[in-house]
């Protein structure tokens, strides 16, 4: 549902949105290391896996989307492992367009970074459980992010999609719950048994 289809957005819409994406890509992959390639593929494959996985909401359904959790993961590689999640969503199952995986990226990995800069923040606070804590906030705001996204750029089409904007925000309400109870739950237990997995994010 947080994706956007083929033939919707003006061409230079999704042209910039592939600009963008670009950008940030090159800026995230001069960050990398070679010891950050196992975790990013293994995130990747979660993210595009978690796309399979659908719950019944009215007429239609929703499925997870785990940019939060792959913030909280990857840091600032949590950009490129959804873009090559979209790619293969895109390409395989037909998930999206092919056109808009640069502004469907846009959409999913920038709250993501944001995600990821919530979590970060979070660790430098004395708290009990704040791996829980920050990384439940985290998932929630992830998908909360790409919704908003989304829901902007289908208001700016126009009155037509006002109905459609609304439907969707209201149906990933449990979609922001369970990502948030689920990121929280894997911090919170990543912390007591492989806490080097999260202290590497940058």
């Amino acid at each position: 549902m947080v994706h956007i289809s083929d033939g919707v957005l003006q061409p230079q819409v999704w042209i910039s949105g592939f600009i963008i994406t670009g950008l940030i890509i090159v800026w995230a992959l001069t960050k990398m290391r070679v010891e950050d390639v196992p975790k990013l593929s293994v995130v990747t494959a979660a993210v595009f896996v978690a796309s399979l996985i659908h719950f019944p909401v009215g007429p239609t359904s929703v499925h997870l989307v785990l940019n939060g959790f792959a913030g909280v993961m990857l840091g600032i590689f949590a950009y490129p492992a959804i873009f090559i999640a979209l790619i293969l969503q895109a390409v395989l199952f037909q998930h999206g367009g092919i056109t808009t995986i640069g502004i469907n990226a846009i959409n999913m990995g920038v709250p993501a970074l944001l995600a990821a800069g919530i979590f970060r923040y979070g660790m430098k606070f004395d708290l009990k459980n704040k791996e829980t804590i920050f990384g439940a906030i985290a998932g929630g705001i992830g998908v909360a992010g790409a919704v908003l996204l989304l829901s902007i750029e289908l208001l700016s089409l126009g009155e037509a999609f006002e109905t459609v904007t609304v439907f969707v925000a209201v149906a990933h309400i449990p979609v922001i719950v369970i990502e948030a109870v689920f990121t929280g739950a894997l911090a919170g237990f990543l912390a007591k048994v492989k806490p080097e997995i999260l202290e590497g994010i940058r």
